[in-house]
């Protein structure tokens, strides 16, 4: 990598690269970004701050945390909103779009498979190994993040808290996020050290001493951030994006039509989908399901699987969603033409407000990024979703790893309880190499993920899998 000395000959700052230096990394995250938005996080974060040092550990938190306040996938919008830092609307348009590019080309393909010949055969036990390998990769993910924002016992105790909240009592993910705001707004604006940035710990260290330098340091050198006007452009440019398309849709084709009632439908999931994916699966489910007839039972649990085991958000499923519903109802088309227009629809008009999101607020925010009342509020939140994220990562296992789960619902408490005795053996042995491969013998996860996969489909063919 290319440095540039700073007045200190012991500090090293990256150069700044230009877009088309930029886009192979944002290339290379996109298509490293399996396992949820925990391992995208973990992906986002050893790749930015680091092996490129592109940012700091403490400016990457904060725009997490943003990212984790705005309804849509949080790690989509980390990537749009860093790329947004170092080239302006053009940097957060290629980083947020590159990071959901492999993911849209992968869920259309296997929709394209899936509607065709089914979730049978091959193509379930290719998902089967995907999956336990899956909860390997979120588990790591889960350590590396909660490594990162849990650096005092505070900290640790608002994400225990807001753990206990979600799983066992169903809380919600915005009162989750509303008391861990105040809490740490309350800690910051007394000065109270575990309610900074970073926790009260020092920067980082290099070998002889000296800092780690940044290309977006924690004082704000480097890079000055994007005007705020050229930034609000951008949010209009994105708004007319979103709702053109689906006004026409609506004045031309009316709201009983399939492709209306994907924008509109998929239009609404985008502002209400605070608490990632997992928040709103099962409301999308239902309506999908029981009052649109879009999908048929357990049809939605597949699309869940396709998404947890292809690069990019897990939100993405809901591609495949509108793609099953065109596919069922295609009009005049041909029904694989009009499922494919059906998913691309549903990703633009999810997809479309995350860059609104990012482009209407980043600005401000970073205005408000040295506020101590602001640095703690958001610092609580962090913790307060590694509990969520840990909650998410649990809520996937017990659904792997048992064929029967039913719903515990006594007591005030409210959680999915697993039926011990219908555990899967060889889910659980995948699952469990999956994870001795990966801490013990720091195997890649590509490499990890590949080997499950082809295991699920050896199991297939030697009749072990039904």
């Amino acid at each position: 990598m290319t440095m540039t000395l700073e007045a200190s000959p012991a500090r090293l700052r990256p150069a700044h690269p230009t877009l088309r230096e930029a886009a192979p990394v944002w290339a290379r995250i996109a298509a490293l970004s399996f396992g949820g938005p925990a391992g995208q996080i973990a992906v986002m974060h050893r790749i930015l701050v680091d092996e490129k040092r592109w940012i700091s550990d403490n400016r990457f938190l904060h725009a997490l945390n943003y990212c984790m306040l705005l309804p849509g996938p949080e790690a989509q919008q980390l990537a749009t909103y860093v790329g947004w830092l170092m080239h302006g609307a053009w940097g957060g348009v290629l980083a947020g779009g590159l990071f959901i590019l492999p993911g849209i080309l992968a869920i259309m393909g296997l929709s394209v498979v899936y509607a065709a010949f089914g979730g049978g055969g091959l193509v379930a036990a290719l998902f089967f190994g995907l999956k336990a390998a899956v909860l390997a990769v979120v588990l790591q993910a889960v350590l590396r993040v909660g490594s990162k924002a849990l650096k005092n016992r505070i900290m640790v105790a608002i994400a225990a808290a807001a753990f206990v909240a979600i799983f066992f009592f169903g809380a919600p993910f915005p009162l989750i996020v509303l008391a861990a705001a105040l809490i740490g707004y309350a800690g910051g604006r007394a000065g109270l050290p575990a309610f900074a940035v970073g926790g009260g710990h020092g920067p980082r260290k290099e070998a002889d001493g000296s800092d780690v330098a940044y290309l977006l340091a924690d004082d704000g050198s480097g890079p000055p951030a994007p005007d705020r006007s050229s930034s609000l452009r951008a949010a209009g440019v994105a708004a007319a994006l979103w709702l053109v398309p689906v006004a026409s849709l609506l004045a031309t084709l009316g709201p009983q039509d399939v492709f209306g009632q994907i924008a509109l439908f998929f239009s609404k999931m985008a502002m209400v989908t605070f608490g990632g994916a997992y928040a709103v699966l099962a409301y999308v489910a239902q309506q999908a399901v029981e009052t649109l007839g879009w999908l048929r039972p357990g049809e939605m649990l597949d699309g869940l699987g396709m998404a947890e085991t292809t690069p990019g958000p897990l939100i993405m499923v809901l591609q495949f969603v509108g793609f099953m519903a065109a596919f069922r109802e295609p009009g005049g088309l041909s029904p694989m033409l009009a499922g494919a227009l059906g998913g691309l629809l549903a990703t633009w008009v999810t997809f479309a407000p995350c860059f609104l999101w990012i482009f209407l607020g980043a600005p401000f925010i970073e205005v408000l990024r040295g506020q101590k009342a602001l640095a703690g509020a958001l610092s609580a939140i962090t913790a307060a979703v590694v509990g969520v994220i840990l909650n998410l990562a649990i809520w996937f296992g017990v659904h792997t790893l048992f064929r029967e789960v039913v719903r515990f619902d006594a007591y005030g408490l409210q959680f999915d309880r697993p039926v011990l005795a219908s555990v899967d053996p060889w889910s659980l042995a995948l699952a469990m190499a999956a994870i001795l491969a990966m801490f013990r013998f720091k195997v890649g996860m590509l490499q990890t993920l590949a080997a499950c996969a082809a295991a699920g489909v050896l199991l297939r063919l030697a009749g072990v899998l039904a």
